[in-house]
């Protein structure tokens, strides 16, 4: 048994026939299941796969890891009837903000404006089996949560980000954790996945770490974790960012037309 992932975007790539953004689409396939793991925030994701000879069209489920345009906005690009699951806060609308003179400002919108309703949807903030191994993980603990920009109201809210979920993949050598962006810090994550499965064995951490501007205290924090943790791999793309993949131990970076099989 294995697991093969295949990078269909990301922000960097491989060769010139392919399309590289910020974003991440990750497709993960064993001898059962077929998941895509977000989808970047176009149709680029799909172009990706057709250069690569890959059909899309018989998913076992489609995972959005939270309501960020870089990760859902190609939903209207998969197949119609698939099955998606997410967080019911990803149709949440949401904006970056500035704090001017006491007051936080919107300034971009974060969210994609995608149209759900051609699709098999299930939102859940619980967890969630999909298949034998793979399991969604609802809501993340997080102790002290943090925002990242406003959601739209009168008058706008912080964002936590509460929709942000995780991908597990389990193992007879431990847990393969898929993170979208990681907004919720990845000591709070593996430790959340660590809780609702019971397994505090970490196989492989795969994703984004949101680790492009952490502060060398941060990293340091995060790469003794993971040292102590001792994960066969550690594949870093998107937001983890060179400066993340430079501080932590072992890390592999992943790009656009990457392969990875996972024995």
């Amino acid at each position: 048994m294995s697991l093969t992932i295949t990078v269909l975007l990301e922000n960097n790539k491989s060769n010139n026939n392919l399309i590289a953004k910020p974003g991440l689409s990750l497709l993960l396939e064993d001898e059962c299941n077929r998941v895509l793991f977000d989808t970047g925030p176009d149709g680029s994701f799909s172009h990706n796969a057709q250069n690569m000879g890959i059909n899309l069209n018989d998913l076992t489920a489609v995972v959005l890891s939270h309501g960020h345009y870089d990760h859902c906005g190609g939903v209207p690009w998969v197949t119609k009837g698939t099955r998606i699951i997410c967080h019911p806060g990803v149709n949440d609308k949401r904006y970056a903000a500035v704090h001017v003179m006491g007051r936080e400002m919107k300034m971009k919108q974060l969210s994609a404006d995608v149209e759900f309703a051609h699709h098999k949807m299930e939102y859940t903030r619980e967890q969630l089996s999909i298949g034998k191994r793979f399991l969604w993980s609802g809501e993340v603990d997080t102790p002290e949560p943090k925002a990242y920009g406003l959601l739209e109201g009168d008058p706008c809210q912080p964002d936590y980000i509460d929709d942000e979920g995780i991908l597990i993949y389990r193992t007879a050598q431990g847990l393969i954790i898929f993170t979208g962006c990681g907004h919720k810090g990845l000591i709070n994550i593996i430790r959340h996945c660590q809780k609702i499965t019971g397994d505090n064995r970490i196989y492989a951490i795969v994703g984004g770490f949101h680790l492009r501007c952490a502060s060398p205290r941060k990293l340091l924090e995060v790469r003794h974790f993971i040292q102590e943790l001792k994960p066969r791999w550690v594949l870093g793309c998107h937001c983890t960012g060179w400066w993340g993949n430079l501080w932590l131990p072992g890390t592999m970076k992943l790009v656009t037309g990457s392969k990875v099989v996972l024995p």
